[in-house]
């Protein structure tokens, strides 16, 4: 990729006034002047991550995003929890804003295991907040008259353990290697990772979604839209199609992270419309292996969505890796 500037502004890892990061992480300085945060876990790797946005060819932002490496949320525990998210707007940015102030903090109050890990309760945490989230929200929309949605990708790591949680078409993809002990080849130049999709999209025109909306007395358009109109068949807010089907019920997965997870890209639907989940993961896999911090990476695959490949959506993206520690 070309590294010769363009009078557009690079894409901006910190733009977003509500970008939230963790505190009690240790800091290094980014090539470009940015801040890398970093994260130190319990055992065999170290947690770097930032996010990148840009409005495209849109005259608005709706996006919102969160990075918390450390998101305890000023209650210490003994189970490291640190928490990335990416909110889609649509039809406004009001919804995007609400869930990126409030879903892990209803998270944590509704169980989310802060001394020892407990996949179910944490299923149950993330499942409880996500419905809170969105009630809520709906009664914030009522009382402010506007009608925005917002689809949703989330990650939480508690301990080593990741869980992804997704509503509409925001999607997480994750770089784990075929071999068994994980390490990157250093002396091969082309990777060896493994795309691994996380997140099930919710479209008002798959089988599965159509008949519950269906059910629920929708109705998905030749348009494949529901009542015409709206693509997604889950997310948050969007109070004038929740009587027809619209659920902000999330899919939720966990796996232990192992030294074969290398990172993970979350992205909104602009990114994934222009990169193939293959295709993100080389991009990225490349640039990490020349030895650049996230930050940089992240802006980079950004600005490649944008410039290069010429996505018309707004376009949000937040590169997670793992560095693994060798132990002697």
């Amino acid at each position: 990729m070309s590294e010769t500037e363009s009078p557009k502004a690079e894409p901006s890892a910190n733009s977003n006034p509500n970008h939230k990061r963790g505190s009690n992480s240790s800091e290094d300085q980014a090539d470009g002047g940015g801040v890398v945060k970093k994260l130190k876990t319990e055992r065999f790797f170290e947690i770097e991550a930032d996010a990148a946005e840009d409005k495209g060819s849109r005259h608005t932002m709706e996006d919102t995003s969160v990075v918390l490496l450390d998101a305890t949320a000023d209650s210490p525990s003994n189970l490291r929890c640190a928490h990335f998210a990416i909110y889609d707007g649509h039809g406004g940015r009001l919804a995007a804003e609400y869930t990126q102030k409030h879903l892990h903090a209803n998270v944590l109050s509704a169980g989310l295991p802060r001394e020892l890990l407990d996949v179910k309760a944490a299923k149950r945490a993330i499942l409880d907040g996500f419905r809170k989230t969105d009630e809520y929200l709906l009664q914030e929309s009522v009382s402010g008259g506007w009608q925005d949605g917002a689809t949703a990708v989330c990650v939480w790591v508690l301990g080593e353990t990741v869980f992804v949680a997704n509503v509409g078409d925001a999607k997480a993809v994750v770089a784990r290697s075929s071999t068994v002990d994980g390490l990157q080849n250093q002396t091969d130049g082309e990777s060896q990772l493994k795309a691994i999709v996380l997140t099930r999209e919710h479209k008002a025109i798959y089988p599965q979604e159509r008949a519950r909306i269906q059910k629920a007395g929708g109705a998905v358009s030749s348009n494949g839209r529901l009542q015409g109109r709206l693509e997604v068949s889950r997310a948050f807010g969007d109070r004038q199609f929740k009587k027809v089907g619209v659920v902000a019920t999330p899919e939720i997965h966990s796996f232990d992270l192992t030294n074969r997870e290398h990172f993970i890209i979350l992205g909104c639907d602009g990114l994934w419309g222009v990169f193939g989940p293959s295709d993100a993961v080389d991009f990225v896999h490349k640039l990490l292996k020349e030895g650049l911090p996230v930050t940089t990476v992240s802006r980079r695959l950004v600005k490649e969505a944008v410039r290069e490949r010429r996505c018309k959506d707004n376009c949000t993206a937040i590169v997670i890796a793992f560095r693994h520690k060798i132990s002697g």
